[in-house]
């Protein structure tokens, strides 16, 4: 895929401090990429300057080559879709997708093929008539991407459209989101702070925080391999251990020592500490595995403290020693025969257990 839009050196200031710090981003043609981050990272600041909808204080926008920064939205091949929907309430389903083609001056003939085809992409055909207010809140958002699919942008910005939705809806309007955007074969920059959504989605994720760039890299490699403390505590659970390096080998195999206990991870390709150094070990449990049996050639013991049941999933809490807990995540179907109190077996893959470098009380306060 080639570039097809960049952010460069973005910032803003509202006048209260900076929102966004030298922002940088570079978007691939027919991907969907996803901004994601806690309430006030940035997120929607950066779709908004990309919409044209806000000025930025420095720093421009580039399509396909072209610096946009100066242009108003109208004249931006890019649409936006709100979690409002937006949609015209005194207009019925046909008269709202096709108001931007009216607007552009498109024929009757051509704006009736044009609107068909977007009810029939989003699966609303036979909705032309209704009114907003007798639509589901799933259906008014289809309707919103479709009129907004329908002027065929280059880049479609949609600022967490599923947001509004009840959790069993916005889930089934993922896979029709994927399905439409592998459709149409538009750019899509997606904002949202529900990691799963991110994880289930996107082709990239951008991960922000604090109006700069923490991560960006495919959802595989933003979850298995975080860069930053931030990083590996934001997306899913995680047993996040702090201790101190006290090996790392070329091949990026590390022991960090957690409370006298010598904990096996691996480090990335960005970052190899350095032994003394101070680091945290990134262990998702649903990595952790213990039985009455040595787990992956580990021969560290632990006592379980609790066990709870979730539908589907059993949570147990480990203690290692009297400082260090963890948590391990198991299928039901696979529920143990180990009381509370039992004494077991603890490991996991130190391949999959990644080291990040620790964070500065600043940074962490921050």
């Amino acid at each position: 895929m080639s570039e097809l839009l960049q952010v460069k050196d973005l910032c803003k200031d509202y006048g209260s401090g900076m929102v966004l710090h030298n922002l940088n981003l570079s978007v691939k043609a027919g991907e969907f990429l996803t901004l994601l981050g806690p309430s006030g990272c940035g997120k929607t600041t950066t779709l908004r300057i990309i919409a044209g909808l806000e000025e930025a204080t420095s720093g421009s926008v580039w399509l396909e080559g072209a610096d946009m920064s100066n242009l108003p939205p109208e004249k931006r091949p890019v649409n936006t879709v709100f979690q409002s929907y937006a949609l015209f309430p005194h207009m019925n389903v046909y008269q709202n997708i096709a108001y931007g083609l009216k607007l552009k001056g498109v024929k009757k003939a051509q704006q009736k093929q044009l609107v068909a085809e977007a009810l029939s992409l989003v699966r609303l055909t036979g909705y032309e008539k209704r009114m907003p207010s007798q639509l589901s809140g799933g259906q008014r958002q289809r309707v919103a991407i479709a009129r907004a699919a329908v002027l065929k942008p280059r880049v479609l910005l949609l600022d967490e459209p599923l947001g509004a939705l009840d959790l069993k809806l916005r889930q089934e309007m993922q896979g029709e989101l994927k399905r439409l955007q592998q459709q149409l074969g538009i750019t899509f920059i997606y904002i949202t702070h529900d990691q799963e959504e991110a994880l289930n989605m996107s082709t990239r994720i951008v991960v922000m925080r604090n109006g700069k760039v923490e991560q960006i890299g495919s959802p595989e490699e933003i979850y298995e391999h975080p860069e930053t403390l931030f990083v590996a505590g934001f997306i899913g659970q995680s047993n996040l251990i702090h201790g101190t390096v006290d090996s790392c080998e070329a091949e990026g195999r590390v022991l960090l020592n957690a409370y006298g206990i010598q904990l096996p991870a691996c480090a990335g390709a960005n970052y190899r500490p350095a032994v003394g150094e101070e680091a945290v070990v990134c262990l998702r449990p649903q990595r952790v595995r213990y039985g009455s049996e040595p787990q992956h050639d580990m021969n560290l013991k632990g006592t379980i403290l609790n066990k709870s049941y979730t539908g589907g999933m059993q949570n147990t809490q480990i203690a290692l020693s009297d400082g260090l807990t963890i948590n391990a995540v198991s299928q039901s179907s696979e529920m143990d025969a180990f009381p509370v109190g039992s004494q077991v077996y603890v490991g996991w893959s130190s391949q999959h257990t990644p080291v990040v470098p620790e964070e500065t009380a600043k940074e962490a306060l921050a």
